[in-house]
């Protein structure tokens, strides 16, 4: 079952303006296939946009020019003015349609951007916006340090003022120059660009010492160290910063309005991930949807042991739990409300449940669940989603921290007390 509202006129008219683009752009006959469930015919208008060089770059490039790639971003920016129902429209056709929801930039479409056009200036919208829709330029996200995760407001990657004058003073000139070590950075070997939070005032609470910065990860002094993962895998890296400069044109927001920035961005990137599709066709287009039960017991001779019956059964009810958050997160951007506390919920019933179907998966295969012959391809992508299904509860905020907001903002409980509220950060124990 699947919970979506039904579209006003106005949606109705935009969702099928955005198939008449669909159509003019994407190879002939891809729409068409789909629609009539016909495979090999879709199969025959794959290859051949396949040889007509037509690829997840180019396909970024294409639709991220035309306005729809972020429909609620502002006209002038590379967006449509959209109302931000828009944005859930073009994503649910692109998904029917085979073709990708977001592709690499995630995190700058997902991320930087909105930040962006909250915090900045119009001078780093003109410049940085439509690149990042166009996928020119691959953005990251430096927030998380070694001693700075759950608790990020107590980073200590430094930044320090090497200028005439005090900074944003117009009549100066003059760099922060940034020491420290950021961790669990998504994509930072191959990003052009990354989010960076640091802190420029230790004399103040932690909270209110930190500034954000837009930082060029080609500068002098940046050092990219990928971390090999268990599943073979190296998404995630280390960032050292060992005395790079950074002009204050690159600070987004005011000196020490730092966590104002941020939380910006991680109220958009726990939407994005909450609502991300685990389906590599969501990232890379043209593969057929499979029945998610059929994907579950791949390799399942057996289907009829009544303990499975059970498991499957909750993963049902579980799925539907999801749909139903998801749908009142949807029918509040369709009705022009901003994002609220659905992104938290979302994203924590997305990564545990994710984790429950991968143990699920693994369980039911039995033996082959952990042993295989080596041309076992079906085995190999459930090991796989298995060990990487690990992550999902502590990137993008761990489970635990996203049910203290839950708590919080949802249900009105007490928080938890904030000992070091009003401390200065320099005269905080940390580890």
């Amino acid at each position: 079952m699947r919970w979506r509202l039904e579209d006003t006129a106005e949606q109705a008219t935009f969702r099928e303006s955005f198939r008449d683009w669909l159509r003019e752009t994407v190879e002939p006959g891809w729409l068409e296939a789909i629609d009539a469930g016909d495979e090999d015919a879709f199969a025959d208008v794959y290859a051949r946009a396949q040889d007509n060089g037509h690829h997840l770059i180019s396909w970024m490039q294409t639709i991220g020019g035309s306005g729809f790639g972020a429909p609620h971003w502002p006209e002038e920016h590379g967006g449509l003015s959209a109302e931000p129902w828009a944005l859930l429209t073009v994503r649910e056709e692109l998904a029917r349609y085979r073709l990708p929801t977001f592709g690499p930039n995630i995190l700058g479409v997902g991320m930087a951007g909105p930040t962006i056009i909250a915090h900045g200036s119009e001078a780093q919208k003109e410049r940085y916006l439509r690149k990042i829709l166009t996928g020119e330029e691959i953005w990251c996200q430096m927030f998380s340090e070694p001693g700075a995760g759950s608790d990020l407001a107590s980073l200590s990657t430094r930044a320090v003022w090497d200028g005439d004058t005090r900074p944003a003073s117009p009549e100066g000139t003059g760099d922060w120059v940034i020491d420290g070590q950021k961790v669990w950075t998504t994509l930072a070997q191959f990003a052009r660009y990354g989010m960076l939070l640091v802190r420029t005032d230790p004399d103040a609470p932690k909270h209110a010492g930190l500034t954000y910065f837009l930082a060029d990860m080609w500068a002098d002094g940046i050092e990219v160290r990928p971390l090999k993962q268990m599943t073979g895998g190296e998404e995630f890296n280390e960032v050292w910063f060992n005395g790079v400069r950074i002009s204050d044109e690159n600070r987004l927001g005011e000196v020490g309005g730092g966590w104002h920035c941020a939380r910006t961005t991680l109220l958009n990137e726990r939407i994005a991930i909450a609502g991300l599709s685990l389906d590599i066709s969501a990232v890379v287009g043209g593969s057929a949807k499979r029945d998610p039960w059929e994907t579950l017991l791949d390799g399942v001779a057996d289907r009829s042991d009544p303990a499975l019956r059970q498991r499957l059964a909750q993963q049902w009810i579980d799925q539907q739990v999801r749909e139903i958050n998801l749908f009142r997160a949807n029918a509040a951007r369709q009705a022009g409300q901003d994002a609220g506390p659905e992104g938290a919920i979302g994203k924590v019933l997305n990564a545990e449940g994710n984790q429950r179907r991968a143990e699920l998966a693994v369980n039911a295969a039995g033996m082959a669940g952990v042993a295989w012959l080596p041309d076992d391809s079906t085995a190999e992508r459930r090991a796989e989603a298995f060990l990487r299904s690990r992550a999902n509860t502590i990137e993008g905020g761990t489970s635990e921290i996203l049910r203290n907001q839950i708590a919080e903002r949802v249900l009105g409980l007490p928080r938890e007390p904030a000992v070091d509220k009003d401390v200065p950060w320099r005269e905080i124990r940390r580890s």
